[in-house]
């Protein structure tokens, strides 16, 4: 789950954001005028009605942000984001099986540009220009072209059926090839234009544009001449807002941009590919000596001398001296020529700064995520009177069905993130079915008395439960003897059950009475996490411990296998109905496994019940 804590930490900038689960996988991608205000509304109750907001929420465990000069650029920047990771929150790319395109059918005597729909490859020898993973983005590019370029709009069939022209002509859509009110020429010259436009030949198109202007204008086609003109300021205004991002370059480069402040350092690296920007990645670097010209060296060598997928070139905010040589390191290495450019102006000169810019975010980020943890940590010692900063908080939790299969988890938090390295797992012994206590009781034990002989005590102990798991914690500490750990229980809100905002109840150990945390508060919403990600762990262990007993016991009831071929089924199998499906050679193939296993096993496949029944009239009677 994601910390609320952690929301004002995004900037107040147009840009993207990339929403990752536990795994680190990127599950949704989206774009905002304000980054900010955007990423709170998912979190905020009622703020966002869509139906796959809740199941989204609930699965973020981190947001990244990618910075960019306009909304526009966010819009075509989230595209690209889209098309290159592919999230399944982001509905379109469900069915990844038909593809939006821009096609030219330049066969046609009157070529027109349609969006269409294929699956797989597209057929016939049209232009196709995409696909578009947004179908949003296609039908604005296709309004554009049509804005552009009068082509025709309508089918064959209305092509060869109309005697006058539509309203299209009327307001300069369309120069009317159905009734012959232009040449084949003049309209190939548009088709031309298009396909020019598409392919992003700009220059050309212009200066194609212009010289047919001063044609027409030398021969007194002032009506067409004003028409070339209007399309080439249209042009020309598209060309001056264009993302820098969408046309930043045709090579494929990586740009760097460095933020150094006090003892830290933040590295930012863009990825530019086929001339679209397809992701990010910073570095943190803190108490360094180096120089900003001696850490990107060191960096080039590190990161590219070993990368397996390298640019052609790499945009850098300072020249580097020794430029020339880590070149030739990097063909030596790769066989490959490596660009290092320090731009001055233009295009790759705004990308360097585009990418500074995205390190001070990220440097700001990370300086306010550590306040904000840092912070919440001192406001849980003093809302419950620790002893201690809770610099390392340790979670226990018990888990069973029916009293089965008792297991316990603990996971650790260390300065407010997960410390996964401490995840504990315990399967309790002698225990009696259901008693919780005794089972939280003896995974507390054992845990504690291992870490007090290694000195290596937790600050404090969270317990899932309330007064009475409180109570156990509290036993065992006086049975070790250990006074310089803090403890606490959280207990959910009685009768709910639900992963939404609800009333929790803090246990002190010298408070009679629960404290009761806002529900919003960011402190509850860490208690809740810790205590959560414990309750998984523990349920997640409790399942797996229980699918093995119940294939272990399903063997057990199939006459003549004994323990050591159970072991041995289980291992070349895995599974029970795997067992039952394997055909006779498939089971010969186990060492120790007879005919009659075989016959045993297909006897219980076909009627358990008969199997068992005919396996105790053979069985010798036991004796006395």
């Amino acid at each position: 789950m994601f910390d609320l804590a952690l929301l004002d930490r995004f900037p107040l900038e147009p840009g993207v954001y990339l929403m990752k689960d536990a795994s680190k996988k990127i599950i949704y991608v989206g774009k905002a005028k304000l980054l900010r205000k955007r990423i709170k509304q998912y979190f905020a109750p009622g703020r966002d009605e869509r139906a796959m907001v809740p199941h989204l929420v609930e699965q973020i465990v981190e947001i990244d942000t990618i910075v960019v000069p306009t909304e526009k650029e966010a819009l075509l920047l989230e595209n690209t984001l889209i098309k290159k990771h592919q999230p399944k929150f982001n509905a379109f790319l469900k069915d990844d099986k038909t593809f939006i395109s821009l096609m030219v059918n330049q066969r046609h005597p009157w070529p027109m540009v349609r969006l269409v729909r294929y699956k797989g490859r597209p057929k016939g020898d049209a232009l196709y220009f995409g696909p578009y993973t947004s179908a949003y983005a296609a039908r604005q590019t296709f309004e554009l072209i049509t804005r552009l370029f009068p082509l025709r709009q309508c089918s064959d069939e209305e092509l060869k059926r109309r005697k006058r022209p539509c309203l299209l002509y009327s307001i300069k859509r369309c120069i009317a090839p159905c009734v012959n009110l232009c040449t084949k020429e003049e309209y190939q010259e548009f088709v031309d234009g298009a396909i020019k436009f598409l392919k992003g030949q700009d220059k050309e198109l212009l200066k194609t544009l212009r010289e047919e202007m001063e044609r027409a204008s030398d021969a007194l086609e002032f009506e067409k001449a004003a028409s070339l003109l209007n399309t080439i300021r249209q042009i020309e205004h598209v060309i001056s807002s264009e993302s820098l991002v969408a046309k930043a370059s045709r090579r494929d480069c990586d740009v760097l941009g460095l933020f150094k402040q006090g003892d830290e350092t933040i590295l930012m690296q863009l990825f530019f590919r086929e001339g679209h920007l397809i992701g990010s990645e910073h570095y943190s670097f803190y108490r360094v000596a180096q120089e900003p010209e001696e850490l990107l060296e060191t960096f080039i060598l590190q990161h590219y001398k070993q990368s397996s997928s390298l640019p052609e070139e790499i945009l850098l905010p300072s020249s580097l001296s020794n430029a020339s040589l880590l070149e030739e390191i990097l063909f030596e290495t790769h066989k490959q020529k490596i660009h290092l450019v320090t731009p001055q102006k233009g295009e790759k000169k705004a990308l360097v700064e585009l990418a500074e810019k995205n390190a001070r975010v990220a440097f700001e980020q990370e300086k306010n995520a550590q306040e904000l943890k840092e912070k919440l940590l001192l406001d849980l010692q003093e809302v419950c009177h620790l002893n201690r900063y809770p610099k390392r908080i340790e979670c226990f939790d018990v888990s069973n069905i029916s009293g089965g299969d008792l297991v316990a988890a603990a996971i650790a938090y260390t300065d407010g993130e997960r410390d996964r390295a401490r995840t504990r797992l315990f399967r309790i012994k002698e225990i009696k079915k259901g008693d919780d206590y005794a089972a939280l009781q003896q995974a507390l034990s054992r845990h504690l008395l291992r870490a007090k002989e290694a000195d290596d005590l937790p600050d404090l102990i969270l317990v899932d439960g309330g007064r009475g798991q409180l109570n156990i914690a509290l036993t065992v500490f006086k049975e070790l003897d250990i006074a310089s750990v803090d403890v606490i229980s959280i207990a959910k809100e009685a009768g709910r059950h639900d992963k939404g905002l609800s009333s929790e109840r803090v246990f002190l150990p010298d408070q009679k009475e629960p404290i009761h945390l806002n529900i919003r508060s960011p402190l509850l919403f860490l208690l809740q996490k810790i205590r959560d990600e414990t309750h998984e762990k523990a349920i997640g262990f409790h399942r797996k411990r229980r699918e093995k007993r119940t294939l272990k016991s399903a063997l057990e009831e199939i006459p003549g296998i004994g323990k050591l071929k159970r072991v041995r089924l289980l291992k070349h199998f895995g599974s029970m109905q795997r067992v039952l499906e394997a055909t006779d050679d498939q089971l010969k193939g186990v060492q120790g496994i007879t005919k009659r296993d075989i016959e045993q096993i297909h006897a219980y496949k076909a009627d358990p019940l008969t199997s068992l029944q005919t396996a105790k009239r053979k069985a010798p009677p036991e004796s006395s």
